[in-house]
């Protein structure tokens, strides 16, 4: 059954949200909302790769991810920059008792001084930068990889919320026909009136239910296009929803960005190495400058240095440190690797199940389950059988086709998490970071 669904833009603010939500509600409890449950046939279908494509390009983190690039880029070229130089005034002997009286006998000295970086200190701080810069970019692709399985998951709530609006639906037909047979049946003094009065409440119910499912398929449909901040005036294709072939399917690698956060963190962590080593040479600092001498007229240069004894510090507890934080790196690289492997492995098992229980259910458990209700249904007609028995297997039925329903929304909802940990979906972050 198609399903219609009418809503607004969706929006970012939580104000907004929470208005439409409640519209949504309100509009629900009208004659007209009743109407307004199947989508037009007129109504664009939207694919699981458009709503993903939509999401990538409204991503609202954008320019903050831009702005971190950034600072990622400004870090490098500070850490490139030179020690500054030190411009100095030095007067001596400029007063006193006797001869050093003031400026009989002063001399002023001006000097300029620089540090000398020993150790490959600037390449060091350099390429710790750049390794910062890429870790930034690494969790920004993990945050955009994260943010479309959540569209992914969003998509599978919709295509779940619309099957289980088909099966209300079925169940209401299914009510308003037995409604009419009972009561005609208690027209004609066939059956005692506690049967009319029990269709009545079953229709009725079948009625509650099949609105909370409208309202569900609504809200599903909005929350999916809250993603790209656009209207929810679209149709999804029932057939993607029974698609499984994805179970038959070979997992590809793991998400190359995944890898990468922990690979950045570990070659941040050798390149704090190569700075504390670096660090542990003492710097040279070199100073040239003019002396002028009141007392004789004169001016003469002056150069010096000076670099400071390795004899206490040598830096060894910070290297050490770092040598450590660098182990760990790379242990947890190894770990996160095995994490993430073994939960792929995990997944495509989950995954070959349901889509086994799935078919089962819509070849063996449902055809019976029909069939069960046509005869039970004729035989209702002739007098062999009571109401409790026609509601009895109608309700299996109905119970097949809604756990039919679950398993494959569980499916779907893994293989979101099994395209996540591949990064199945990872060249629309590429594409949209390139732009």
């Amino acid at each position: 059954m198609n399903i219609k669904r009418s809503g607004s833009a969706g929006s970012w603010s939580g104000a907004a949200a929470a208005t439409a939500l409640g519209l949504t509600l309100v509009l629900s409890s009208t004659p007209a909302a009743r109407a307004q449950d199947a989508p037009p046939a007129a109504a664009r279908l939207l694919g699981l790769e458009e709503a993903l494509a939509l999401a990538a390009r409204a991503d609202p983190a954008l320019p903050g991810m831009e702005a971190r690039r950034r600072a990622a880029e400004a870090g490098v070229r500070q850490a490139d920059v030179r020690a500054n130089p030190t411009l100095g005034l030095e007067v001596e002997n400029f007063a006193g008792s006797g001869p050093f009286s003031i400026l009989e006998r002063s001399e002023t000295t001006l000097s300029y001084e620089q540090p000398f970086e020993r150790g490959g200190d600037r390449a060091a701080r350099v390429g710790l930068a750049r390794r910062e810069g890429d870790l930034v970019l690494a969790r920004e692709r993990v945050r955009r990889l994260d943010r479309l399985e959540q569209v992914q998951a969003a998509w599978a709530e919709a295509l779940a919320a619309d099957a289980a609006l088909a099966i209300a639906a079925e169940r209401l037909d299914l009510a308003e026909g037995f409604s009419g047979e009972v009561g005609r049946r208690v027209a004609s003094a066939r059956d005692p009136l506690f049967a009319g009065a029990r269709a009545e409440a079953e229709l009725a119910t079948a009625r509650l239910a099949f609105d909370q499912a409208g309202i569900a398929a609504r809200l599903a449909r909005a929350n999916l296009a809250t993603f790209w901040m656009g209207a929810s005036n679209f149709r999804l294709d029932p057939a993607a929803f029974d698609d499984t072939a994805a179970a038959r399917a070979a997992a590809g690698d793991l998400a190359e960005a995944d890898l990468a956060v922990p690979g950045a963190e570990r070659d941040i962590a050798i390149a704090r190495v190569g700075v504390e080593r670096a660090r542990a040479v003492p710097d040279a600092t070199v100073s040239v400058g003019l002396r002028h001498v009141w007392d004789e007229e004169a001016v003469a240069l002056v150069v010096g240095g000076s670099i400071p004894l390795g004899r206490y510090d040598r830096n060894q507890g910070a290297i050490d440190m770092a040598e450590a934080q660098r182990a760990a790196a790379e242990s947890d690289l190894i770990a996160e690797r095995a994490v993430r492997e073994r939960e792929v492995a995990r997944l495509q098992v989950s995954l070959a199940a349901k889509a086994s229980e799935a078919a089962r259910i819509a070849g063996e458990v449902i055809p019976q389950a029909e069939r069960a209700v046509r005869l039970v249904r004729e035989g209702f007609n002739r007098g062999g059988f009571t109401y409790n028995d026609v509601i009895t297997t109608q309700t299996a039925l109905l119970d097949a086709r809604q756990r039919r329903v679950e398993v494959l929304k569980s499916f779907h909802i893994d293989r979101a998490r099994l395209d996540r940990l591949t990064g199945a979906h990872d060249r629309m972050t590429v594409a949209e970071t390139t732009r």
